[in-house]
């Protein structure tokens, strides 16, 4: 089992990511009325903080987890690579429905961030909301098998 550690928004285009201790999440805003929170295969981000571990290493940087402007960051799970399994934190369900491909912006923030966030999910995966609620950082993560 994993946990939340991490929860971040923003109010409007390039604008900074800004962090919260606990949010509502739901399907039509996302996290705490996320500026790409939308309706669609995109409403939350949840990115791994083991992965985004290994991208600082490769790198040889020490860089803040917002920069890749996810929603949420779990760690001590892995994240499906796969679309249509579903992740639990608290009381909110999420089910995966695409990889996150780095976009440019990364690499406008960090010399190599596009080309070290490519490989295997690193840059982690979309989600539609499947059950509205509360997260709080600590919140146990678990990802359940779609089958």
């Amino acid at each position: 089992m994993g946990r939340l550690a991490g929860i971040a928004r923003r109010e409007k285009k390039r604008a900074p990511m800004e962090t919260l201790e606990q949010a509502e999440v739901n399907d039509q805003t996302g996290v705490a009325k996320d500026f790409r929170g939308k309706p669609g295969n995109r409403t939350v981000t949840v990115i791994s903080a083991r992965a985004w571990r290994e991208v600082c290493a490769e790198l040889g940087q020490d860089i803040p987890w917002t920069i890749r402007r996810a929603n949420l960051l779990v760690d001590d799970i892995d994240l499906p690579r796969s679309a249509g399994q579903i992740i639990q934190i608290g009381e909110v369900r999420l089910e995966v429905t695409m990889e996150v491909d780095p976009c440019f912006r990364m690499e406008e923030q960090v010399k190599g961030l596009k080309a070290a966030l490519t490989p295997d999910w690193r840059g982690g995966v979309g989600c539609t909301v499947l059950q509205n609620g509360a997260v709080s950082i600590g919140n146990p993560v678990t990802i359940i098998d779609a089958d």
